[in-house]
């Protein structure tokens, strides 16, 4: 609609935000796992889920070191306002190594049975389309799309193919004795943060109306590219100001919306202010923001 169109022209642009593909390993019947039982030698006792995966893996149940477990969320598991961990990733990486792997010395040492796990799966892992064309020469258990900003305690989530754009925010969960980061995989799109309270700012702004509607008319992607890193180089949104009450306040209704949507409640209420304040922020007026949501109807 005009007034939508004319509307959504000013939030475009460049974002004081950057987004991240999820971890990539091309054999996710080698990495993804649930853990079935905490030994007293404080081994943890795991099993490779192959269900699904495009290539085929002996299924293996073994002891290994908990420190490389991390919770693993899937694009299934991200809906708006929520995203909740579904299995585990063996992750041989660490915030200090960051793109790299552990060096093998380190983790025979460190991470034996990690390490014999692994081990077994060697010739598969080496022949993997990408650790030949990207990673060849690096430890054959390397990951992809793997950075510091994975590691973060809090992340802002969304699914990278859908039709539309649904966003949560995740911090750290339990896994064993440890609370630890959770891991997206290549199926979500993530934003990384320091602060609670940045990260549920910028979701607000995310899951808004007038972000959304840009969102589906410049991302309409038959690839499954919808919700790309990219769409935050096109759709702006401005940084977190700690000291700006709209700031403040749509954290609060992210935060707010969180807790609801967790115990089932609508939050239709809590998104309508959103809308509201979004609109604000970007400059747009009553009728932009009345003839986007419109738009977003007629969209959907």
């Amino acid at each position: 609609k005009p007034k939508a169109l004319k509307g959504v022209k000013k939030i475009l642009g460049q974002s004081d935000y950057k987004a991240h593909a999820g971890v990539c390993g091309w054999a996710n019947a080698i990495y993804w796992v649930e853990i079935f039982d905490n030994r007293p030698d404080g081994l943890v006792l795991i099993s490779n889920i192959t269900e699904g995966a495009k290539r085929k893996v002996e299924s293996i149940q073994t002891a290994i070191e908990s420190d490389l477990l991390y919770p693993l969320l899937r694009g299934k598991d991200v809906k708006k306002w929520k995203a909740e961990p579904s299995a585990f990733i063996i992750l041989p990486h660490t915030p200090q190594t960051s793109w790299q792997a552990i060096p093998e010395d380190e983790i025979k040492t460190k991470y034996p049975k990690t390490y014999l796990y692994f081990k077994s799966f060697e010739d598969i892992l080496k022949n993997r389309s990408g650790y030949k064309l990207l990673r060849k020469g690096h430890p054959f258990y390397i990951l992809v799309d793997i950075h510091t900003e994975t590691f973060a305690p809090y992340k802002v989530v969304w699914t990278r193919v859908a039709t539309d754009i649904g966003a949560a925010v995740i911090s750290l969960h339990q896994v064993v004795s440890n609370r630890k980061a959770i891991i997206p995989i290549e199926t979500a799109t993530m934003t990384a943060f320091k602060e609670q309270k940045d990260a549920h700012y910028f979701c607000s702004m995310i899951n808004s109306s007038p972000f959304r509607v840009a969102v589906i008319s410049y991302s309409v992607d038959s690839t499954g590219g919808f919700g790309s890193p990219h769409i935050l180089t096109r759709v702006r949104i401005p940084k977190f100001d700690p000291k700006n009450p709209l700031h403040i306040h749509l954290a609060e209704l992210s935060e707010k919306a969180h807790e609801e949507t967790a115990k089932g409640n609508d939050v239709s209420a809590i998104e309508a202010e959103i809308d509201e304040l979004a609109a604000e922020l970007w400059g747009l007026t009553k009728e932009e923001l009345k003839e986007i949501k419109t738009s977003l109807e007629e969209l959907g």
